[in-house]
């Protein structure tokens, strides 16, 4: 994973190349944030209508920013875009598709927002990691946020791209500045990734050279995309993406009903109890544990539920609703290679690399640094206890207090 020129390099020295030969250096970010000048006026470039051209009562309308609801001054963004398909899995939920128009209502319900869609005109919640402002750089397919260099080689070395697939994230070194980091291929290294400082002007445009500068960034790509200038390779297409987990089920989907639960197949048999394979409404894939009887109460299993609940990283299993009752459910994100421990004995984990293998047993313990409050997490530290998912991704089953099953 990565290409050979970064391995080289010591940790903490990783640089990013500037097309004048100039070196940065950058540290590690593991997680998504803001765009960092999402206040700034983008360009008329974004080849998409700008319906926020109207009078707005409120001065002071949110956005979204990094899945976090911000507010500026001014007429504000008030209509958002959608950059996944969705379909419902409630009445209360709206199906979307990707490109489409939200007016959003009501952003103050955390991580599910109530919002009304201007080609149907239908009002329900939406996913608030699915949508982004209209006309802003986090409505492009390439813009990937606060992602570390490492998880943008892991990216973009994936199936599915080819040389010349790119994306844009946020600087790890320097404020309101991005990187650009583009899969290229030589005899010598194969396929490796390389990265491009992209600065930021005093007076508000970009460049990576001082010869080609740019109103914004979208007008910088669209720059690159028709002639190379200086790159290793055209852009010729945004990085592929997974779509990215919902937070929770769905709106106040935390205690749920036996009912809505179908067990399919039995992953595994632990001393708590058994994994299954689910389906919740018959719409979401899950992971399912059931505990046997006696194991805990239901009130202290609530205790600990709602703790869990707290824990949210990218590299954590997330936690999505609980059966109360006896026998009690907890319903979690299935993870489709099942433990890390029996992907690595399969055919497809002995064909991994190195580097592939170091990279992978990095990701779980990434989630340490993550800001998580350390006296709730705790961490088995066997492989069994890490799960994997597509594309190499691997994520950690977390507890509050041993109680609380880690293996799956």
């Amino acid at each position: 994973m990565g290409c050979v020129f970064c391995k080289k390099l010591e940790p903490g020295t990783k640089e990013d190349v500037g097309l004048q030969g100039d070196f940065r250096g950058s540290g590690a970010v593991d997680h998504y944030g803001p765009d960092p000048t999402q206040a700034r006026p983008v360009s008329s470039f974004v080849h998409i209508p700008n319906y926020n051209n109207f009078p707005t009562q409120s001065t002071s309308t949110p956005f979204l920013d990094g899945g976090v609801i911000r507010g500026i001054s001014g007429a504000g963004v008030t209509l958002f875009t959608a950059l996944y398909d969705y379909e419902a899995r409630t009445e209360d939920d709206l199906t979307f598709t990707k490109g489409e128009k939200f007016h959003i209502l009501n952003n103050t319900e955390g991580d599910w927002w109530e919002a009304r869609s201007l080609s149907s005109g239908q009002t329900g919640y939406i996913p608030s990691n699915y949508v982004a402002p209209v006309d802003s750089i986090q409505a492009e397919e390439w813009y990937f946020g606060k992602i570390g260099r490492k998880d943008a080689e892991r990216q973009l070395l994936s199936p599915g791209n080819a040389r010349g697939a790119f994306l844009v994230r946020e600087s790890e070194t320097t404020k309101g500045a991005y990187s650009l980091s583009i899969r290229d291929w030589d005899e010598a290294r194969g396929d490796h990734v390389k990265h491009y400082k992209i600065r930021k002007l005093d007076t508000g445009g970009y460049y990576i050279t001082t010869r080609a500068q740019f109103n914004s960034v979208q007008e910088l790509v669209q720059h690159y995309v028709e002639v190379n200038d200086g790159l290793c390779h055209l852009l010729t297409a945004a990085c592929t993406t997974m779509k990215p987990q919902t937070m929770g089920l769905a709106k106040d989907a935390w205690e749920i009903s036996r009912s809505s639960i179908t067990l399919q197949r039995r992953l595994g048999t632990g001393c708590f109890g058994d994994v299954w394979l689910g389906m919740w409404n018959g719409s979401t894939k899950v992971a399912v544990k059931t505990l046997k009887p006696g194991t805990m109460s239901p009130k202290a299993f609530l205790e600990e539920a709602q703790i869990m609940k707290l824990l949210r990283h990218d590299k954590l299993v997330q936690l999505y609703a609980v059966v109360s009752e006896e026998p009690i459910y907890i319903v979690t994100e299935f993870m489709c290679h099942g433990s890390l421990l029996e992907f690595l004995k399969d055919q497809e984990g002995q064909d991994l690399t190195l580097p592939q293998l170091v990279d992978m047993a990095a990701q779980g313990p990434s989630s340490l640094s993550s800001g998580q409050p350390p006296r709730l997490l705790s961490l088995a530290d066997s492989p069994s206890s890490q799960m994997c998912g597509p594309l190499g991704s691997c994520s950690l089953n977390s507890s509050a207090r041993a109680e609380f099953p880690t293996q799956a």
